[in-house]
């Protein structure tokens, strides 16, 4: 009996020091909740404002030079001079070399001569038929005779027309001596050297000359953003940013407008090819260089944006904290229907003028008390 009363006893101590125990551990957890809900959580919050909200799809582009000229010989023969330097801007109808030109200054010469002598013929050729036919007519001489030295007039205006050919061959010919540019642009290396002997059948270039203002972008995009695309462009030309492959947005290389849309869908990438032109006055585009390309598809007026850092993931999609007059933040599901690096547009879920949490999010929970260390404009 006393073995019993004593297991008892020991139970029963076993029993109320439990209970002591979770009391005492409830009433903590319970302190730490309420001290979690009295603490205040410092944050960075914003503004919902009304802006105007462009929205554009992203592409990867190759920067072409809108002319591309690969400057070469027309004709054969010494190259006497050259008169551009490696890298210098030159305009349309600059000449950049000198053929010897004597041998077709010869031709040339020869050619006005031939016509000079053949016209000549021609000239006595007239005046005697104008005589044989004044004899036939009072029958002093045949008919035949006059239709002889028609047909020989005739045979002498050929002679002079093809001599004017010549002298228009011969004429191209000494042109071809003087290189001009036939676009304005920029040359490149040179790649011939003066006192050189070349031909109209080389296949290198004396230089290669490339137009840098204005300059073209060929770009992809999916071609699911066709409808968009076609739909912007029907409207104008659509405005394209032309941004640095570092993926800093803020850094806009140029700024232009489409003027090509391909006519076709790249079945094999399931894309589609887009040529943009910029006027590129400080030649941050180069040629043959990758840049990012920002499309813009239209512009949404007066609509309702946060900062993007306000707007958090959950399971159930997109929510923000807003920040009630009295400390406190609450979570709001919103509905986002464009977002970018610095803005996203709702549709649902805030209006202009609501404050939002922009910065310390992750330590804010619903209902919690916060503290505003500074506020901007969203």
């Amino acid at each position: 009996m006393k073995r019993f009363l004593l297991v008892l006893v020991i139970a029963l101590a076993i029993v109320g020091s439990l209970v002591i125990w979770r009391g005492h551990q409830k009433a903590t957890r319970d302190a730490a909740k309420d001290a979690q809900k009295t603490a205040e959580v410092p944050v960075l919050v914003a503004r919902a404002v009304v802006a105007d909200v462009p929205v554009y799809v992203d592409g990867i582009g190759t920067v072409q030079a809108l002319n591309t000229v690969s400057i070469k010989p027309m004709v054969d023969g010494p190259l006497v001079a050259v008169r551009f330097r490696e890298g210098q801007d030159v305009k349309a109808g600059d000449v950049l070399a000198q053929i010897d030109p004597r041998t077709y200054q010869a031709a040339y010469d020869q050619a006005v001569a031939k016509k000079a002598q053949d016209a000549a013929n021609l000239r006595n050729a007239e005046l005697d038929l104008t005589r044989y036919d004044k004899l036939a007519k009072t029958q002093y001489t045949t008919a035949q005779q006059a239709d002889t030295q028609r047909s020989l007039v005739a045979q002498l205006q050929a002679q002079v027309q093809q001599d004017q050919a010549q002298i228009d061959s011969a004429r191209t010919n000494l042109s071809y001596t003087t290189i001009t540019v036939p676009v304005s642009g920029r040359t490149g290396i040179r790649q011939v050297d003066q006192g050189n002997i070349v031909h109209s059948t080389d296949t290198t270039p004396l230089t290669v000359v490339t137009t840098l203002q204005p300059i073209d972008v060929v770009f992809t995009l999916p071609q699911q953003t066709l409808p968009e695309v076609t739909e912007a462009m029907t409207h104008g030309r659509p405005d394209v940013l032309a941004l640095p492959q570092n993926g800093d947005a803020t850094q806009v290389l140029d700024r232009g407008h489409v003027t090509v849309l391909d006519n076709e869908v790249d079945q094999t990438t399931g894309t589609i090819k887009l040529k943009a032109e910029f006027p590129n006055p400080s030649l941050k585009l180069w040629p043959g260089a990758f840049v990012n390309v920002r499309l813009v598809l239209r512009l949404d007026r007066n609509v309702t944006t946060v900062p993007t850092s306000a707007v958090q993931r959950g399971p159930n999609g997109a929510f923000v904290y807003l920040v009630s007059a009295d400390g406190v933040a609450h979570r709001r599901d919103v509905t986002i229907s464009h977002q970018d690096e610095t803005a996203a547009v709702v549709t649902e879920g805030a209006k202009p003028g609501d404050t939002v949490v922009i910065d310390g999010a992750s330590r804010v929970t619903d209902g919690a008390r916060v503290k505003l260390l500074a506020s901007r404009a969203g």
